[in-house]
């Protein structure tokens, strides 16, 4: 059996996040199908209906937006039933373009954070594992070959922490990506393959990282939402001592760092003759710079 790391990116327009964020959540191929049956149970559960049918993923920026916390609070907590049937009306006249009314603002708010308790207790209980790397987002590719072909030192790192995972558990792993344009996509997977090919340490990782990736459509890919998820948190919510000092919400930090400290990666790796602890958050100033 293998283990299917699910990736997203975070804040790559370079615009309202705090930083770039790549990463995603690996998932026991024994545990994928009891975790989608899960996300599904909590989506009618939360929200009393399956958001697809109102063209809406389970995103980070759907789910935890500022004015999801602001409706929330607007009110006392409600019960399942009468959330249900105000979300159920909210979306409703979403699509009717019809103003909601103050109860179903309410309703749609707190659907929408109990619903990412709910990936995140599902992600805990499948046992998934968070992998992430954060670099500025002010940080402009040089107009370089290395940096046209080459993988950066985030995607690298990732990798390594993915590696290191595998190699502990002697499983393999896949890689599986939200489809995003073709032609960015293709220029990934080509540094992908080159890296895995061409270089001493890619190959080593090869045995047991799968060197293609799978590219897969998000509104259609309940785990990779549940990636995006977790990578919305970690944008806003997670920060390294002394090394990430952007703006945070605290609203995420509060609620959601706990469970991205459960969930991330934890292990240990050789470097000359040396153990040194891994984890699998990883934050890059430098992604272009040798260091």
């Amino acid at each position: 059996m293998s283990w299917l790391l699910f990736l997203d990116e975070s804040g790559h327009d370079h615009t309202t996040m705090p930083y770039e964020v790549r990463g995603g959540i690996a998932l026991h191929a024994g545990e994928l199908w009891p975790f989608v049956q899960g996300v599904q149970r909590l989506e009618l559960a939360a929200f009393g209906a399956t958001l697809h049918q109102f063209r809406i993923e389970i995103k980070g920026c759907k789910l935890l937006d500022k004015d999801r916390f602001k409706w929330a609070a607007q009110k006392p907590k409600m019960s399942d039933e009468e959330r249900c049937k105000n979300c159920r009306s909210f979306l409703n006249k979403g699509l009717e373009k019809k103003p909601p009314t103050i109860d179903e603002f309410t309703a749609y708010g707190q659907a929408c954070i109990e619903m990412a308790h709910g990936v995140f207790q599902l992600l805990r209980d499948h046992k998934a594992k968070l992998f992430a790397a954060a670099i500025p987002k002010d940080v402009v590719r040089p107009t370089t070959y290395e940096a046209e072909e080459f993988l950066r030192k985030d995607q690298v790192f990732l990798l390594e922490r993915f590696f290191c995972f595998l190699e502990s558990e002697k499983q393999h792993g896949l890689l599986v990506m939200d489809e995003i344009e073709k032609t960015s996509d293709r220029r990934f997977v080509r540094r992908l393959e080159s890296y895995f090919s061409k270089t001493q340490t890619g190959r080593h990782r090869s045995v047991w990282i799968v060197p293609t990736p799978f590219f897969v459509s998000s509104d259609m890919t309940y785990p990779v939402q549940a990636a995006d998820l977790a990578i919305y948190c970690v944008n806003w919510g997670f920060r390294l001592a002394g090394r990430m000092n952007a703006c945070i919400r605290e609203e995420i930090a509060s609620e959601f760092r706990p469970w991205l400290d459960q969930l991330q990666f934890r292990g240990d790796t050789c470097k000359n003759g040396s153990v040194y602890p891994i984890y699998g958050i990883v934050y890059v100033p430098d992604p272009y710079t040798a260091r």
